[in-house]
C-alpha cells in the first residue's frame, strides 16, 4: 500500500484539481515532498497540477518577522558560564559542559510551558513533594541553581531560539486561512501542538500520521502489534493468534548478528555491495554505532563506493580541526615536542609551501631525537641555528604565531581575533580555503566572532580552549559535494521516507534506543510536576519512529554484534520483539542465514603495490566466522632486493624474516625514540665517546701511570657528560657510574696489552662482498692488533653484564655480530667487552672465530639466493623475538594461528 497516494486521494477529494495552491502541507522534512507531488499528480489524472504550498514548521515560522532581536545560543552558554562561574557553585567542574546542559534544561523549560514559583524556597518545597523527601541541602542547593539562573536568563530582553519559535507560531496561527495537512510519524513537539490546536480553530486541519494509517495496512499489522505494544507483560501466543491476515516479513525483514565490530561492518559492506549490483539506486544506512559506521565507510570506499553522508562528523573529528587544536596545545603546552611534530605533518601548515613544511618536519623531528630538546620555541631554535638552519624559518613563524596569542585573559571575540591572526602566519587558513570542511570552519569561527562581540566575558586561555573544544564538538560538518545511491543517515531524518534498500546498522539494545534518562535533569516524578516529558518519552519517539521506517520500506536489513568482546550482546528490544512475534505467528525465525558465508569470498583485496605484502594473507574463517588471519610469507621481486646488508640487518633477517622484510626491505624501522629522560642508551653512548677519545690520547696505556690515566679518563668522561649535566641533572648518577668503574676497565686494559694486543682504531668502517650484488657493510667500535702483525682483535663495547652476552653466544651462528666483524678484516680474535657494573670482561665465542665467519658468510649467500629464487620471508619468528619487535604491529601477530614454515620457505641455513 503507498501512504502517499491514500493521502493524494484524501486531499484530491477535498480540493478539486487542477489548482491546490490554497493547501498548506506540513512535512517533517522536505525529502516527502517530492513523493507527495508525484503521487498528487498520479492520482489526480490531470496534464498539469498546480501543486499546494509544502513547508515544514520551522521554515514557515520562520517567514514571521520579530520586533526584537534573537539571542544565539553562543551568547547564552557565555552568560549561563559567567553566572556559574560568578557563584562558584561547583568549584573544579567543566562549567562549559554544565552551561550547555542548563541550557538544554531551560530551552526544555521554555518548550513546555513551565512556570517555576516566584523564590527558590517555593522551588525547593516543590521539587521535595516531587522527590517525596523532606528538603535537605541537596534539595536546596539544586532549586537554587536552576530557579536563580531559569530567572536570570528569563529577564535578559532578547528572546532565545525557542522563545522566538514559540511567538512567530502563535503569530502565524492568526494568519492562517487555509486547510492544513500534517504528516507525521510521532508525537509533534509542545510548541507545534499548540499551533495546531489554535489553527483548528480558524481553518481544517487534517493530520496523516503513519502510525495510525499503518494499522489498516495487512503488511504492517505485525509490526503495529509488536511496536504499538506499551504492556510488557503481554501474551505473545495471544497476540500472534489475533494476527489473523497479517502478512509475514519474510524477503522483507532481516536480522544479522555478527561476532564483533568487524564483521558487522563486513557483513553490512557486502550486502550494500549486493544491492547496488542488483540495480538499487536509493540505499538507505541508519546509523545508531558511529564506530562501525566509521569502519563500514573505510570498507565502501575500499570498494570505491562513496558515500553520500546526511548525518555528518562534528568538527572536532575533522583534519581542519585537528590541526587547529594542535597549534593550541602547543601554545599551552610550551610547545612540547610531540605537539609541535604533529603540527609540522599537518598538510595544513604552511599550505602555500608543502616542501618547506614537509622538510621542517624531517629536520625538527631529527633534531630533538638527536639534541634531546623536547620543549621550549626558543630551545628549539638555539639549537636549529647550529645545527639546522633551514629549520630557523619555519620555528620563526611559529614564534611569530604566538606572539599574536600573547596574552592572559581577554573577552571570547578577541581571542578568537587573535587565534583569526596567528592562523593566518602559520599559512592554516590558506590550507582551509581549498577544503569543503576548512571553509565551513572559517565561516563558523567567523560566525562565533560576530555573535561575541558585545559579550563582556574574559577568559584565560585555558578556560577560552575549552569552550572552543565544545563549539567544535557540537557543530557538525556535512559533505554536500558527494552523490552517491547510498546514504548514511539517522533515524528521524527517515521520516515518511522510503528507499530502495534501508540497513540499519547498530541495533544492539544500548544503541537502540538510547538510554531512558540520557542527558536528563530531574526524575520522572519531579518532570511529572512540572509538565515536562517524562524519560520514556524520547524512547517512544525512536519506536514510532522505526515502526514508520518499517512500514514504508520493503526491503530492511538490520545488523548488530551479538557477540561482543567475547560476551552476549543483546539486540534492540524493538527488533526483539518483532522477532518473537514473527516465530510465533510464521514459526520462522527473521535471522539471516545466508550473509556470514558470503564475506570471505566478497572481500575487496587492498590496492595493488606493497600493501599487498602487509595484508595479503587476510582470510576469512574460524569460530567468528571472519578476520582470522594467516601468517604473513612476503615474496620479494627481483627490483626490492637489498644490494647490501647490515650485521644488525643480518641478525633480524636470522632472527625472524618478516621483521627484516618490514624493517628493511619497506624501511619501517622506527627512528631513534626521543627520550624525554636518560636512559642506558645515553650511557652507552657516552661510554663509547670516552673511551674513543681516551684511546686517541693514550694509545698504549703502559706508557703512563695510573693516576695519569686516571685523571686523563675522568676528564674526558667529564667533558663527554657536560652537555647531558646542563640539561638533565640525572646525567650525574650516569656519570658517578662510570666513574666508578674507571679503575676496573684501565685493570683490564693493562691485562688486555699484556697479551700482546694493541689499540689500533675505533669507529671503523667496513665494506665486504658476499655474492655479486650484495655487500656486508657495518662499523667496528675498536680494531686491536699485535705489534708484529700476527693478528687483529675486534672489540665490541657493550653495557650488558657478562650473563647475558654468554646467552647472545650461546647457539653458534645465532648472534652473528662478532662472526661479521671478523670475516670483514680477516681478524683472529673477536669479542664483546662488557662494561657493567664495576666489573669488565671480554666475553668471546667459544667457536674458532675465521671458521664461524666463513660459516655466517656462506650462510648469508645462500639465503639471499633463496630470496632471489623467490622463497618468501614468514613471520616466524621465537615468542621472545616478538616480545620486543615494533613490527608486531604490522605482521599482526596473535590475529592468525602459529603455523610451522610451508615448504619453500625461508628458513635460513644452520651451521653444520
Amino acid at each position: 500500500m503507498n501512504f502517499y497516494d491514500q493521502i493524494a486521494r484524501h486531499i484530491l477529494r477535498c480540493h478539486a484539481p487542477p489548482d491546490l495552491r490554497g493547501v498548506t502541507v506540513l512535512l517533517p522534512g522536505y525529502h516527502a515532498a517530492q513523493p507527495l507531488a508525484q503521487a498528487l499528480s498520479r492520482v489526480s489524472g490531470v496534464p498539469a497540477l498546480l501543486l499546494p504550498a509544502m513547508t515544514t514548521f520551522s521554515d514557515w515560522a520562520q517567514s514571521i518577522p520579530l520586533p526584537t532581536s534573537v539571542q544565539s545560543d553562543t551568547s547564552r552558554i557565555t552568560a549561563l558560564y559567567q553566572a556559574l562561574r560568578g557563584h562558584d557553585w561547583f568549584p573544579g567542574a567543566d562549567l562549559w559542559s554544565l552551561s550547555r546542559e542548563l541550557l538544554a534544561l531551560m530551552d526544555e523549560l521554555t518548550c513546555h510551558h513551565v512556570a517555576l514559583p516566584a523564590s527558590a524556597e517555593a522551588f525547593a518545597a516543590q521539587l521535595a513533594a516531587a522527590y517525596q523527601a523532606r528538603s535537605g541541602q541537596a534539595l536546596q542547593f539544586e532549586a537554587r541553581v536552576v530557579h536563580e539562573l531559569w530567572y536570570a536568563m528569563a529577564a535578559q530582553d532578547d528572546l532565545d531560539a525557542t522563545r522566538a519559535f514559540q511567538q512567530r507560531l502563535a503569530q502565524l496561527a492568526q494568519q492562517v486561512d487555509a486547510p492544513l495537512y500534517v504528516l507525521q510519524t510521532c508525537e509533534l513537539n509542545a510548541p507545534e501542538r499548540r499551533f495546531l490546536d489554535a489553527c483548528r480553530e480558524r481553518v481544517a486541519v487534517t493530520v496523516f500520521d503513519l502510525r495510525v494509517l499503518a494499522q489498516d495496512a495487512p503488511r504492517c499489522e505485525l509490526l503495529v502489534s509488536a511496536l504499538q505494544q506499551d504492556d510488557h507483560a503481554a501474551d505473545l501466543q495471544m497476540m500472534a493468534a489475533r494476527l489473523g491476515d497479517a502478512a509475514p516479513l519474510h524477503g522483507r525483514l532481516r536480522l544479522f548478528g555478527a561476532q564483533g565490530l568487524e564483521q558487522e561492518a563486513r557483513a553490512a559492506d557486502v550486502q550494500i555491495r549486493r544491492w547496488l549490483l542488483e540495480g538499487r539506486e536509493s540505499i538507505a544506512v541508519v546509523v545508531h554505532d558511529r564506530l562501525v559506521a566509521r569502519r563500514l565507510r573505510a570498507l565502501l570506499e575500499r570498494a570505491q563506493v562513496q558515500v553520500q553522508d546526511e548525518t555528518g562528523w562534528t568538527f572536532a573529528t575533522l583534519s581542519v580541526s585537528t590541526v587547529l587544536m594542535r597549534w593550541l596545545e602547543a601554545l599551552q603546552g610550551d610547545f612540547y615536542y610531540q605537539d609541535v611534530l604533529d603540527l609540522f605533518k599537518s598538510p595544513l601548515l604552511f599550505a602555500e609551501d608543502a616542501a618547506m613544511r614537509r622538510q621542517a618536519a624531517y629536520q625538527f623531528e631529527q633534531l630533538v631525537r638527536k639534541h634531546g630538546v623536547v620543549a621550549h620555541l626558543q630551545d628549539y631554535l638555539t639549537v636549529a641555528e647550529r645545527h639546522a638552519p633551514e629549520l630557523v624559518r619555519p620555528l620563526a613563524r611559529l614564534r611569530q604565531a604566538k606572539l599574536a596569542m600573547a596574552s592572559k585573559d581577554r573577552r571570547l571575540a578577541d581571542w578568537l581575533a587573535a587565534l583569526d591572526d596567528s592562523l593566518e602566519i602559520l599559512g592554516i587558513k590558506q590550507g582551509w580555503r581549498q577544503d569543503a570542511a576548512g571553509q565551513q570552519l572559517m565561516q563558523l569561527l567567523a560566525l562565533w566572532h560576530e555573535e561575541l562581540q558585545s559579550d563582556p566575558l574574559t577568559c584565560s586561555f585555558a578556560e577560552w580552549r575549552r569552550w572552543l573544544s565544545q563549539q567544535l564538538d557540537l557543530n557538525t560538518y556535512r559533505d554536500v559535494s558527494v552523490e552517491s545511491p547510498v546514504l548514511f543517515t539517522h533515524l528521524p531524518a527517515t521520516r515518511w521516507r522510503s528507499f530502495d534498500a534501508v540497513l540499519l546498522l547498530g541495533c544492539d539494545a544500548r544503541h537502540l534506543p538510547a538510554p531512558a534518562n540520557a542527558g536528563q535533569w530531574f526524575n520522572d516524578a519531579v518532570r511529572a510536576a512540572l509538565g515536562l516529558p517524562l524519560s520514556g518519552a524520547a524512547q517512544r519517539q525512536v519506536r514510532d519512529d522505526l515502526l514508520a521506517l518499517l512500514a514504508m520500506n520493503d526491503t530492511v536489513l538490520a545488523t548488530w554484534q551479538a557477540d561482543q568482546g567475547g560476551e552476549p550482546n543483546l539486540l534492540s528490544p524493538y527488533l526483539e520483539m518483532v522477532r518473537a512475534l514473527h516465530g510465533l505467528a510464521f514459526g520462522a525465525d527473521l535471522l539471516d542465514g545466508e550473509l556470514a558465508g558470503m564475506l570471505a569470498a566478497a572481500q575487496v583485496s587492498p590496492a595493488d603495490g606493497l600493501a599487498d605484502g602487509l595484508i595479503e594473507t587476510v582470510t576469512d574463517g574460524g569460530a567468528a566466522g571472519i578476520g582470522q588471519r594467516a601468517m604473513p610469507r612476503p615474496a620479494l621481486p627481483a627490483s626490492m632486493l637489498p644490494q647490501r646488508i647490515s650485521p644488525s640487518g643480518y641478525n633480524s633477517l636470522m632472527a625472524c624474516p618478516y621483521q627484516y622484510y618490514a624493517r628493511h626491505v619497506l624501511r619501517l624501522n622506527e627512528l631513534d625514540e626521543v627520550r624525554e629522560e636518560l636512559d642506558k642508551r645515553d650511557y652507552g653512548t657516552w661510554v663509547h665517546a670516552v673511551l674513543q677519545r681516551f684511546h686517541a690520547e693514550i694509545p698504549l696505556l703502559q706508557n703512563c701511570s695510573d693516576e695519569q690515566a686516571l685523571q686523563v679518563m675522568r676528564r674526558i668522561g667529564d667533558e663527554v657528560f657536560a652537555d647531558a649535566l646542563a640539561h638533565d641533572y640525572l646525567a650525574q648518577a650516569w656519570l658517578l657510574r662510570w666513574q666508578a668503574l674507571i679503575p676496573a676497565y684501565l685493570q683490564w686494559q693493562r691485562e688486555h696489552e699484556q697479551q700482546g694486543w694493541r689499540y689500533q682504531a675505533a669507529e671503523q668502517d667496513f665494506s665486504l662482498p658476499v655474492t655479486d650484488g650484495l655487500w656486508l657493510k657495518g662499523r667496528m667500535d675498536r680494531v686491536d692488533a699485535q705489534p708484529d702483525g700476527a693478528g687483529l682483535a675486534v672489540l665490541d663495547y657493550k653495557t650488558q653484564s657478562v650473563t647475558a652476552l654468554k646467552g647472545r653466544l650461546k647457539a653458534p651462528g645465532e648472534d652473528v655480530q662478532l662472526a661479521c666483524y671478523a670475516g670483514a678484516i680477516g681478524a683472529d680474535k673477536s669479542a664483546f667487552v662488557s662494561l657493567d657494573a664495576d666489573k669488565v670482561q671480554a666475553v668471546e665465542p667459544v667457536e674458532d672465530i675465521a671458521e664461524l665467519a666463513r660459516l655466517n658468510r656462506e650462510r648469508l649467500a645462500t639465503v639471499f639466493e633463496q630470496l632471489r629464487n623467490g622463497v618468501p620471508l614468514p613471520a616466524h619468528g621465537a615468542e621472545k623475538v616478538c616480545g620486543y619487535c615494533e613490527m608486531r604491529g604490522v605482521c599482526r601477530r596473535g590475529e592468525w594461528q602459529a603455523v610451522p614454515p610451508e615448504d619453500g620457505d625461508m628458513r635460513g641455513v644452520k651451521h653444520g
